[in-house]
């Protein structure tokens, strides 16, 4: 069975005076929660993509989504639409090496070389922080 590659999932944001964003997935029946509206929506698509990884490692159906009109929210609450792109969720479970091929300019080369500095160490670092 092929594997979707996007999937997509109402969540409702509820917001309280003086209190983080809650947000349910009602489809699934979990729920997380963000200081903020950014915090709030990147803890949803988190969220999500670890619940529905989890329902494709141990071969249980996934429910499917409710259409957003089906969604009834209070005056406190929001619904929104999620997405998460799952090839990056399941490569992010998968903690395999895999071989790039760099160009740097001989000078930088060089001078890395003589300090024994770990190309692979380096790249890595820079990555994650740029990606985080």
């Amino acid at each position: 069975m092929k594997k979707i590659d996007r999937y997509y999932y109402p969540a409702i944001f509820a917001y309280e005076p003086g209190e983080e964003i809650a947000v349910v997935f009602p489809d699934l029946n979990v729920a997380t929660n963000g200081v903020d509206d950014k915090d709030a929506l990147l803890s949803a698509r988190e969220l999500l993509g670890c619940v529905l990884n989890g329902l494709e490692e141990d071969n249980e159906p996934i429910p499917p989504a409710s259409k957003l009109s089906d969604i009834k929210a209070s005056d406190n609450e929001r619904v929104v639409l999620i997405d998460v792109y799952m090839p990056s969720i399941r490569q992010a479970s998968i903690n395999k090496s895999v071989s790039r091929t760099i160009t740097l300019p001989a000078w930088l080369n060089s001078a890395a070389l003589e300090r024994n500095i770990n190309f692979s160490q380096v790249l890595q670092e820079a990555l994650k922080n740029m990606i985080s």
